[in-house]
């Protein structure tokens, strides 16, 4: 019994750091997008027209100019 007047407080003090936590979260922003880094994975990191991969093969990734369309 009397561990319980420790161990409630204790509990209520953990519980009201993680709700100021939480609301810290909210209004700084944190969850504001949620869908970009789900997206993100989809795309390549690296842009197939980069200097680095015309230089490996200028053939087939010379930039002619022409918009794609």
């Amino acid at each position: 019994m009397p561990a319980l007047y420790i161990m409630i407080p204790a509990a209520l003090l953990i519980v009201g750091v993680a709700v100021y936590i939480f609301f810290w979260a909210v209004d700084s922003g944190q969850y504001d997008d949620l869908d970009s880094p789900a997206h993100s994975i989809l795309f390549d990191d690296q842009d197939p027209a980069h200097q680095a991969a015309i230089k490996s093969d200028p053939i087939e990734r010379r930039d002619t100019g022409k918009a794609d369309g």
